[in-house]
């Protein structure tokens, strides 16, 4: 791949709003940076965003935050103004980490700078969908929308065998590549000095295992699951304190629930933690990681704490347990609170101890590894684009998206005039 050539990043998530797609792309954009190659961000306009902090080029286009989608920007995937910064750069590859916008607008890119469209599939969009929009019909058709939208690109990924084996039920009937996302932490336990300064003043007591979540505090990732089965364990007279790290719409229910089922004077509620080094010294300290998500389509967070020598608890054929074999480098149980609270009760030191060390050396992925294999995927797919190898899509209601881009970088401009007055 010529070394003038830039891989052109799409997601609809980017700091200042920051999630585990969004990690993604700053990771993938770095790691293309100091191969030696050029990286570019395309992303919806955000009024907190400083993007100077970055070393290559992020392109925002016209948005609206709404509430409806969680403060999550929707952009108008047709942009003038990204046209013309796409036609100065040398793009050889279009690679789309969001179904929706952002790959609506690198379908109308591919017919400015003729490179093929990658698309990654991360996450279960049907739950969300069905989260987001309670009518059965507009859910399906919504289904249907994202489903064409992710076959019109040229080459589809996946970010575990379950994620794709998802998008399949959703009706997508085309192939797709398993290339796993990575971890920005490195493959070792925090020193005890940064473990002290990131959990100093909470009650951890030396001799009580700590058990730890990180991640959205949404129902749908298990919690009530942790929550009973450790209710159990106290029914049992046994001792522990249960960390979540991470905010969400259901936090206060959660914390209630905990409140009601006499445990939440066990329970530390962090909130979300962006320090990373802070939460690697979490990762260090807990003794097993707790993970009962049916959800996730990769759980980089089982991954963050095999970096750190910390196993997981599992749902068995989850997405996020590929790879994981019981009693040897995590464990697996079936989804309810029962099974996971006869898993904790069997634990010792040791057990937990010999698990976590195998999780690091069988489980962990860098980012730098991970980005690399992506890469060389990359030149195969641009080799194969410019031989003929993948089918000519439509353009996406072109003349649509034309008029709502140029219409919405009117409104931008006028609403920065008013600002400036």
């Amino acid at each position: 791949m010529d070394n003038t050539q830039t891989i052109c990043l799409l997601n609809d998530s980017f700091p200042p709003l920051i999630d585990g797609v969004a990690n993604t792309v700053l990771n993938y954009a770095s790691q293309i940076q100091h191969s030696g190659l050029q990286s570019m961000v395309v992303t919806p306009a955000n009024p907190d965003a400083d993007d100077q902090q970055f070393s290559y080029p992020v392109v925002r286009y016209p948005s609206i935050v709404t509430q409806k989608f969680e403060g999550y920007p929707a952009g108008v995937p047709f942009s003038p103004e990204v046209a013309r910064n796409v036609t100065d750069r040398n793009i050889a590859l279009l690679h789309t980490h969001c179904p929706v916008m952002s790959t609506f607008m690198a379908r109308q890119l591919r017919q400015i700078t003729n490179a093929p469209i990658v698309f990654t599939y991360h996450t279960k969009f049907d739950v969300d969908i069905e989260h987001i929009v309670k009518s059965k019909p507009i859910q399906l058709a919504a289904k249907k929308v994202l489903v064409s939208n992710i076959s019109a690109c040229d080459e589809v990924w996946a970010v575990s065998h379950g994620a794709g084996e998802n998008l399949r039920s959703l009706g997508y009937e085309g192939d797709y590549i398993v290339m796993p996302n990575g971890v920005d932490m490195p493959c070792e336990r925090a020193t005890e000095e940064q473990i002290q300064t990131a959990t100093n003043g909470y009650d951890l007591p030396l001799d009580v295992p700590v058990y730890l979540f990180v991640g959205r505090m949404m129902w749908y990732k298990g919690l009530r699951i942790i929550v009973d089965a450790l209710a159990r364990l106290k029914i049992e007279n046994r001792d522990f304190r249960m960390v979540f790290i991470g905010d969400g719409d259901d936090r206060e229910q959660i914390e209630a629930y905990s409140s009601d089922c006499g445990i939440r004077s066990k329970c530390i509620f962090t909130g979300a933690i962006r320090d990373r080094e802070q939460l690697r010294g979490w990762y260090s300290r807990a003794d097993l990681f707790l993970f009962p998500s049916s959800y996730d389509t990769n759980g980089l967070v089982v991954r963050e704490a095999a970096a750190c020598s910390l196993a997981s608890v599992l749902i068995k054929d989850s997405c996020a347990a590929e790879g994981v074999t019981d009693n040897r480098n995590g464990f697996l149980i079936e989804e309810n609170a029962e099974s996971m609270a006869h898993c904790l009760t069997g634990m010792t030191k040791e057990i937990m101890l010999a698990a976590g060390n195998a999780a690091s050396k069988e489980l962990y992925i860098s980012w730098e590894t991970a980005v690399k294999a992506a890469m060389d995927r990359y030149q195969i797919v641009i080799a194969r684009y410019h031989s003929g190898g993948y089918p000519r899509h439509r353009k996406p209601m072109e003349g649509v998206m034309k008029i709502n881009g140029e219409l919405m970088e009117a409104l931008a401009k006028l609403s920065s005039l008013r600002h400036d007055r």
